[in-house]
């Protein structure tokens, strides 16, 4: 049997942490089978749908660099098969026309709780044949009375429910538009899904679905209901535990293989290892090694991973990702030094790409003014005499590299009988805007020699300026 499987988001707002780790394990393990992984949009809440929302789940997926087999399908698009077949089992009666309106079920259902019983639908229309003409009905699923469904699945084992635990299902609402868990059997049914991998929330629904499937005749998929994820104070993951959404931590400087290798990490494991590459990943993954619990979210862990990958994966691609940032804050690159090289010097500093951009802006373009702090400490009037030294030893490179650059401003501090930091702290200043750079040799290699000598005056300017206020 060729592995199939999906991911089915509903397109009622981003893409969320819990979702895409329901895409990843879903395309995992379909990679891992050889097999196809399809996306599907289940758009028929049609008061909550949104484009914007639908682009935001494909902007994500896209991003962590999960593609698709087959879609994304829609299922607005599906009507009429869906409704083909309601009609189809309505004329085999395996579904009927109920007319209790909704006031009605209400009362019932509240009688029930008085009386300490679940609520259900108490089948009412499910034998009658007195239809009423002209009056408003829904059409509900005949629900087998008898036996059990069994699920096993592959995270939490076999549950069974008694079929007397669930009511009639009503599968196409009063208004002819059918509804969540029908159109989900004839989607798998039809696209061929052999793994349903989606969170626990959806246990509820999978004895009802299964029916539904056995009643078309239709195979019944394999199940993998995953458990929740929890922010950090143990609560249910939700926006105040900061990002929540998948392209926020593209935005927030985050590489989609760190996102990524967090996310595998949130309910699977392979021995110790913490870091996957996706080919690992693929290698290794099962639906069965998925646990049980919970798992809680770690936002120390995610920075650890995004520094290891922001140093170990090639300059190339991170560089790729880091122009996102640039371009976001529109500063233009060419300019400046390749992002290789800045990168190379910054990477080591930062938790993130977009901390990493907003301290390497000086490489690209002039700055305003100086860092109030690092002005006034470093740019006093005893600071004059070396940037003119050290901004005429520099002038004097002829090869402008790291070594040659160092030299000259240890020739600086000798020539005027001071420590190092006495011409490298204001020539830090100077050249970078603030008091934090890389080391001075590799930093000013990646600005030109005309660059440093502006800065060193306009450094110059502000302490005389300063003299004379």
């Amino acid at each position: 049997m060729s592995v199939v499987t999906r991911f089915a988001p509903s397109p009622t707002g981003y893409l969320h942490v819990g979702g895409a780790r329901t895409a990843l394990y879903s395309w995992l393990y379909a990679k891992a089978k050889g097999g196809e992984f399809v996306l599907r949009i289940e758009d028929t809440d049609l008061e909550r749908s949104t484009e914007e929302a639908k682009q935001a789940i494909l902007n994500g997926m896209q991003w962590l660099g999960l593609t698709w087999d087959k879609g994304p399908y829609y299922q607005t698009q599906r009507f009429d098969r869906y409704k083909e077949l309601i009609q189809q089992m309505l004329d085999e009666g395996k579904a009927y026309k109920c007319f209790m309106s909704s006031e009605e079920l209400d009362a019932i259902r509240e009688k029930q709780k008085e009386n300490g019983e679940k609520p259900r639908y108490p089948g009412t229309w499910r034998d009658r044949t007195d239809h009423p003409e002209g009056q408003p009905f829904v059409i509900r699923f005949k629900n087998p009375l008898e036996g059990t469904v069994v699920i096993n699945d592959h995270i939490r084992g076999n549950i069974e429910i008694s079929n007397k635990e669930l009511d009639d299902l009503i599968i196409q609402r009063s208004d002819g538009s059918p509804t969540y868990n029908f159109c989900v059997v004839v989607d798998d049914w039809d696209m061929g899904i052999t793994h349903v991998v989606r969170g626990e929330d959806h246990i509820n629904n999978t004895p009802r679905q299964i029916n539904i499937l056995e009643a078309l005749g239709a195979p019944v998929p394999e199940y993998a209901h995953v458990s929740m994820i929890l922010g950090d104070d143990g609560k249910k993951l939700s926006k105040r535990h900061g990002a929540v959404s998948v392209m926020q931590y593209r935005d927030d400087g985050y590489l989609p293989q760190a996102v990524l290798n967090y996310l595998v990490r949130l309910g699977w494991s392979h021995g110790d290892q913490e870091i996957f590459s996706l080919e690992e990943m693929i290698e290794y993954f099962d639906l069965d090694a998925i646990g049980q619990s919970a798992s809680a979210f770690n936002t120390e862990k995610l920075v650890w991973l995004n520094q290891h990958y922001m140093k170990t994966l090639p300059a190339s691609e991170v560089a790729s990702r880091l122009k996102w940032h640039f371009d976001e804050m529109n500063i233009d690159l060419a300019t400046g030094p390749a992002l290789e090289s800045v990168i190379a010097i910054q990477a080591d500093r930062v938790k993130t790409l977009k901390e990493l951009a907003e301290i390497s802006t000086y490489f690209y373009q002039d700055f305003d003014e100086f860092d109030a702090n690092a002005a006034k400490k470093h740019l006093r009037p005893v600071a004059k005499e070396a940037l003119e030294v050290v901004k005429e030893k520099l002038l004097a490179v002829e090869e402008w590299n790291p070594e040659n650059i160092g030299a000259a401003i240890n020739a600086a501090a000798e020539s005027l009988g001071v420590g190092m930091g006495k011409v490298g702290m204001p020539l830090r200043v100077a050249a970078t805007g603030s008091g934090n750079s890389p080391s001075l040799d590799v930093t000013l290699n990646l600005l030109s020699k005309v660059k440093i000598e502006e800065r060193i005056n306009k450094a110059l300017t502000f302490i005389a300026n300063r003299e004379n206020s």
